[in-house]
């Protein structure tokens, strides 16, 4: 089995470098796919309050037999609970659907512009609940710069990571750049662009050339870039194959070669516009 790479964030607790991701996973087959992932090697698990699934995360990590404490567990505060009482009574709603008694990491999903709640009391809560003891770390997803400027002059702890959508179709190297600057690690979500790089003539060439697959080629560009990433899957095969990218490195010629194919597309929403709440 391979060793994992790991990432020390600014508070010094260590993540590995390669998760499972359960977003789009159903609950009832949750437990399943990341009873799986552990099997297949996976140390690191990403879920969200809005993915309606942190009760088949705790299961399938209990069912696994590995325990609790080899697992780094992230989990994300749902958009609707951005008030400072409400992000915490979020919080032990989480902790009540694991099943566990505290989390590797918890973030805020979005910064939700133009909601009433500023995105600020809300990390003030994240800071309450970090400095309890029950999250090892807090952190954000799909922040930007300005978000995150914000957040530095009106709070006191620096978010551990920002969780944002890179891919070699988005591959967010300024936003990166301003995370590396202030010590926040940066984790990529959708990170094959939901397939679309798949059949990208390109990374096919470079894939070839490895004699591996596309997406353990564009899984391998993301680690050498010093990301942090979680691919999904329910099927044993593509979890196995996701994971297999640690006996290969990719040339810096080849990076540049995929780095090139930005072209500023998301699959996902613009977090300046974005303002879902779930009812």
């Amino acid at each position: 089995m391979a060793t994992v790479p790991t990432i020390t964030l600014n508070n010094g607790v260590e993540i590995p470098q390669l998760g499972f991701g359960v977003y789009q996973v159903k609950p009832e087959e949750t437990a399943q796919a990341v009873q799986t992932a552990l099997e297949v090697g996976y140390r690191h698990i990403d879920t969200a309050e809005m993915y309606g699934n942190e009760k088949g995360v705790g299961e399938g990590i209990r069912n696994s037999g590995v325990p609790r404490e080899e697992v780094f567990i992230t989990s994300k505060l749902n958009n609707g609970f951005h008030a400072h009482d409400d992000a915490l009574r979020a919080f032990d709603g989480t902790l009540e659907a694991l099943g566990f008694d505290d989390v590797d990491l918890f973030l805020i999903h979005w910064p939700l512009p133009g909601i009433d709640v500023d995105y600020v009391e809300t990390w003030k809560a994240m800071e309450e609940i970090y400095r309890s003891g029950r999250a090892k770390s807090i952190g954000v997803s799909n922040f930007q710069a300005h978000h995150l400027r914000k957040l530095h002059g009106e709070t006191e702890v620096v978010p551990a990571v920002n969780q944002i959508e890179v891919h070699p179709y988005l591959a967010q190297d300024e936003l990166r750049a301003f995370n590396a600057q202030h010590q926040i690690a940066t984790e990529a979500w959708s990170p094959i662009a939901q397939g679309k790089v798949l059949d990208d003539p390109a990374i096919l060439r470079v894939a070839e050339r490895y004699g591996k697959t596309a997406s353990q080629v564009t899984l391998r560009w993301h680690v050498q870039r010093g990301d942090i990433v979680f691919p999904k899957s329910v099927t044993r095969s593509r979890v196995e194959e996701n994971f297999a990218i640690f006996d290969f490195e990719l040339s810096e010629d080849d990076l540049r070669e995929i780095t090139a194919l930005d072209r500023n597309e998301r699959t996902g929403p613009d977090p300046d516009t974005f303002n879902y709440i779930p009812e």
